[in-house]
């Protein structure tokens, strides 16, 4: 889905403009709706718990379900915090090995595949050689959709070289040499699936989307039958708001612990590094956005077409734009442009 290289941009992309507009976002509804950021189908803007900017710009509305293709992988490391919290997991560092249908011998054999953790799916950071950003990747994504078994074709992969312009782990910043990969969280739904003994769609309706009020949910399947857990879960943009909201909230939510508090700190904190400006969690994007002569600090679900939920801590903020530009030159940057134009400016002179 070409994030890493999206995602900088989306973070580097330019320090915000004063804003031009009142305190209303009228301005922007009607830049938006005219289309001066392509295809976009929804903003919202919640501040404290409470939405002071909401609008559709599609004919589906509140209650289309919109597919943000790779915010999925978050939403998947939600699921790993509370299988870990109910004992079907023992943790972060818990090898997959035990958990992946083996009903035949891998290809490219070796050890080390057996030492494979949830972290290191998790963190975009696994040994065997799968990279998106890369056509010739034998772990490409759009490989994977070629053949049935999904899991499968994880698991044949060889192990990743290390030539003189990639760093090694051992060198790389948190020890951990990232190299984006959908087929390595796609595997870990499958985890996920052994360890609780339910279909991915079921645990997560159960434990984590019926807590929040989460009604309707549409899940990508593999040839399989096996939900996916790299991308393509259709939500509706409240939804979206209910899942970062959460995390603002440390994972509470109307007095229910949903998430583990400790879970919800430790998914949001640097494990791995995309690149100089961006840093990694348990699948959640850590971002610097540039507004005015201050940076404030995000983390963030991303997918491609410039879909974004971003929370900003500091400002007990949570933004959702939702979009289909996925034949976009640049999607995410079309998106940051949005949020640096028309929307973030005029938060900026709430009082937070």
């Amino acid at each position: 889905m070409r994030l890493v290289a999206a995602v900088t941009l989306l973070s580097l992309s330019f320090a915000i403009r004063a804003a031009e507009q009142t305190d209303d976002f009228a301005a922007a509804t009607q830049a938006i709706a005219a289309g001066k950021y392509q295809q976009i189908t929804s903003v919202l803007v919640a501040q404290r718990g409470r939405v002071i900017y909401e609008h559709y710009f599609d004919t589906g509305g509140e209650a289309a379900l919109r597919n943000t293709r790779s915010v999925t992988k978050t939403i998947a490391g939600m699921l790993v915090g509370i299988a870990i919290a109910e004992g079907k997991l023992s943790g972060a560092d818990a090898l997959i090995a035990p958990h992946v249908r083996r009903d035949r011998a891998y290809l490219n054999p070796d050890p080390r595949k057996d030492r494979i953790t949830i972290a290191d799916l998790m963190t975009m950071s696994l040994l065997l050689e799968c990279h998106d950003e890369n056509p010739f990747s034998r772990g490409n994504e759009e490989r994977m959709y070629l053949v049935e078994d999904w899991v499968a074709f994880y698991m044949d992969l060889p192990i990743q070289g290390f030539p003189a312009w990639i760093l090694k782990p051992a060198d790389s910043p948190h020890g951990r040499s990232l190299r984006y990969c959908t087929a390595g969280v796609t595997t870990l739904g499958a985890v996920l699936e052994h360890a609780t003994g339910e279909a991915l769609e079921d645990y997560a309706r159960r434990r984590l989307f019926e807590p929040l009020g989460i009604r309707d949910a549409q899940w990508q399947q593999s040839p399989l039958g096996l939900a996916q857990a790299g991308g393509g879960l259709a939500l509706r943009t409240r939804d979206l708001w209910a899942l970062a909201q959460l995390y603002l909230d440390g994972g509470r939510r109307g007095g229910r612990q949903v998430v583990p508090a400790a879970w919800v700190a430790e998914s949001i904190r640097p494990h791995a590094r995309m690149t100089d400006d961006i840093e990694y969690g348990y699948l959640w994007w850590l971002l610097g956005v540039k507004v005015g002569d201050e940076t404030w600090r995000a983390f963030a679900m991303n997918g491609s077409g410039g879909n974004t939920v971003q929370v900003f801590p500091a400002r007990q903020l949570v933004v959702v734009v939702t979009t289909t530009n996925f034949d976009e030159r640049q999607p995410h940057l079309i998106t940051a442009r949005l949020l640096g134009t028309e929307i973030l400016p005029l938060v900026a002179k709430r009082p937070h």
